[in-house]
């Protein structure tokens, strides 16, 4: 078995990742581009946070056991036409 990447969609305004700051949400839950429903630590947004909240396109590795690795910001690729 190898490692699993996936590519999430967020946006996540301020006052909702809050809700992590007072300890109400440890967890995040997102759908990847595949429509697989994924779960990672909310404590990794935190280099992300800005005062409009998390947005972005992130990439996040996990281990063979579904286990969390890393997470980074990904520019979003747009189509040209």
């Amino acid at each position: 078995m190898t490692n699993a990447t996936f590519t999430v969609n967020l946006r996540i305004s301020s006052e909702d990742f809050l809700a992590y700051y007072k300890g109400q949400a440890k967890r995040v839950s997102a759908t990847d581009q595949n429509g697989k429903q994924i779960e990672f630590p909310a404590f990794v947004l935190r280099p992300y946070l800005t005062a409009q909240g998390v947005q972005g396109q992130f990439q996040i590795k996990c281990d063979e056991q579904n286990r969390f690795i890393a997470i980074e910001r990904i520019p979003i690729v747009t189509s040209m036409k």
